[in-house]
């Protein structure tokens, strides 16, 4: 596996990354909103993709930066590589990337009512990286309840 940044080929990949989680996020390969996002984080690479020798992508990572505030905008790992480290590798270098200085890194996950809290890994996942559940954030598209997470950077 190799983490790199994005390029604009890459849409594809991404776009089969959002299909497998749209029931959980809403809907995202036909939204114009969702490919606007995508490109802009393209073209100020602030994009990664976890990549191997085949043509689909493991993983995709949007980032942003207002420092000393840093965000994960949208973290997802193909279902197939689930569980293999591809989620903790994008984090890793996206950290080393993106991240100068102190201040605190943020991302909005699922709330822990909402029904992908568990299914999905996402709240274990992230406080095994050491982040900490913070305040409420507004509902996803779909409804679901969301939760800021927080980590410290130095």
């Amino acid at each position: 596996m190799i983490v790199r940044l994005a390029r604009e080929e890459d849409l594809p990949g991404f776009l089969g990354l959002a299909a497998q989680v749209e029931h959980w996020f809403g809907p995202m390969v036909d939204n114009p909103g969702f490919h606007r996002a995508l490109d802009k984080h393209i073209r100020q690479s602030a994009a990664l993709v976890a990549a191997d020798s085949g043509p689909n992508l493991l993983g995709g990572l949007l980032f942003g930066a207002t420092p000393p505030t840093y965000h994960i905008h949208w973290l997802v790992v193909s279902e197939q590589a689930r569980g293999m480290g591809v989620g903790r590798a994008l984090m890793s270098d996206a950290t080393r990337r993106f991240v100068h200085g102190p201040g605190s890194i943020e991302v909005v996950t699922f709330g822990s009512d909402h029904p992908g809290a568990v299914a999905s890994g996402a709240r274990v996942f992230y406080e095994s990286l050491g982040f900490t559940p913070a305040e409420a954030a507004d509902p996803g598209p779909e409804g679901g309840s969301r939760q800021v997470y927080r980590r410290a950077s130095t």
